[in-house]
């Protein structure tokens, strides 16, 4: 029996080995804004088995898994140290999550977890649940990260055990390991969730992207995606939200939308990664759209295409919460290239690449959401057009250089 023990013990590190040394390949045909890749970049499976199972034969003569883990998600980003670092909520069987850190040499495969998961210090009002942090390397030199902290709604009554709270977890780090939990954020919402530092002081003040909510899962007469200034981290408050990117009826994000990591500065503008929802006969949708706000006033929107970015494909529409992805995370390297970290329906985590340059090629070229069919026959109308044209135009070149 001990044979068969260790036996099954060095079949589960060698499988599992496979699973982390297995390259992951672009997909062959992209649209020309970013590449997919074949395989999720994280799951439950790339957990370290030794959190699963008690490797002692004695308690646990028949190796069966101890800790179960559901799933891998919305794992925040952050390149760090030279590795590319992702701290994705690990949900465990029993619906907890917590944090943990990845690790990979190139940012598409090959993700290690650490040794431990993250120790988040709690509150004087201990969390239920934490999950989706955002990670922001600030100005002022700190690591932060920002979650939701969901407790459970103390008015509700026995009979609801489903009634929640969500506010804003804030912590901070220099190592990604030690972390010093700060107060919850204080807006004047009743409920916050996706709330994201942006990394740089404005007016001398620590920025926040919010998303006003007014009970634990509907946005209710919260607008969209909410900012607000506070003089602090330690004791972070806003005293007013301003929704710089509202809900709008019949679009991606009608029901309600926020923002994804943190926004990245280029040339042109802070472009900003959202996700939008929209409520179908099967549920609700999750989709990832893109914006673009002014450098100086970091409130203004000035381009926003139509329609979603990244929707769910193939095998990322079925998992826990079908028909949703979720970015809470991306990196933008100094050549240019961009790391986009996104989770299909709550189970697992993927990548998509691209470039600054694409990107804003994207954002600033595609025609806005005219909000009517009228408008959106104009616009594919105008497209038809100017191909047509410029087909002419070529068949022009093409005739008199033959001549």
């Amino acid at each position: 029996m001990n044979n068969d023990f260790f036996e099954r013990i060095t079949k589960l590190e060698q499988e599992q080995e496979r699973l982390l040394q297995e390259t992951n390949d672009k997909e062959e045909t992209g649209n020309g804004i970013f590449d997919r890749y074949k395989n999720p970049v994280l799951t439950a499976a790339h957990t370290p088995f030794n959190w699963r199972y008690d490797l002692n034969a004695d308690t646990n003569p028949y190796l069966m898994e101890r800790f179960g883990i559901n799933a891998v998600m919305n794992a925040g980003a952050i390149k760090w140290n030279d590795k590319y670092i992702l701290v994705p909520r690990v949900e465990a069987s029993s619906r907890k999550s917590f944090f943990a850190v990845a690790e990979s040499p190139n940012g598409i495969d090959n993700f290690r977890f650490w040794e431990y998961p993250v120790q988040m210090p709690e509150t004087d009002e201990p969390d239920t649940n934490i999950y989706d942090m955002r990670l922001v390397q600030h100005e002022d030199g700190w690591i932060y990260g920002l979650f939701c902290t969901e407790r459970r709604d103390p008015t509700a009554p026995s009979t609801d055990q489903s009634a929640a709270i969500a506010q804003c977890g804030i912590a901070r780090t220099k190592d990604l390991i030690h972390w010093e939990r700060l107060s919850d954020l204080v807006t004047p919402s009743a409920q916050q969730r996706n709330v994201v530092l942006h990394p740089e002081f404005v007016q001398g003040k620590y920025a926040f992207y919010t998303r006003p909510q007014d009970s634990f899962i509907s946005a209710g007469k919260g607008g969209g995606i909410g900012f607000g200034l506070s003089d602090t981290m330690e004791h972070a408050s806003i005293d007013k939200e301003t929704v710089i990117d509202h809900k709008v009826y019949h679009t991606v994000y009608e029901l309600k939308n926020g923002l994804g990591p943190a926004p990245l500065k280029t040339k042109k503008g802070w472009l900003h990664l959202a996700h939008g929802v929209r409520n179908t006969a099967a549920g609700l949708r999750y989709v990832l759209y893109l914006f673009m706000t002014d450098l100086q006033d970091v409130t203004k929107v000035i381009y926003k295409p139509a329609g979603y970015f990244i929707a769910p494909e193939g095998a990322e529409r079925t998992g826990d919460v079908s028909n949703v992805v979720f970015s809470n995370g991306w990196i933008a390297d100094s050549d240019g290239t961009v790391f986009i970290y996104y989770a299909s329906s709550d189970t697992r985590m993927h990548v998509a690449t691209t470039t600054i340059e694409q990107l804003l090629d994207y954002v600033m070229n595609t025609a806005a959401d005219g909000l009517t069919s009228f408008e959106t026959v104009k616009t594919l109308t105008a497209l038809i057009d100017k191909n047509q044209s410029e087909a002419m135009v070529q068949v022009g070149v093409s005739s008199k250089s033959k001549q």
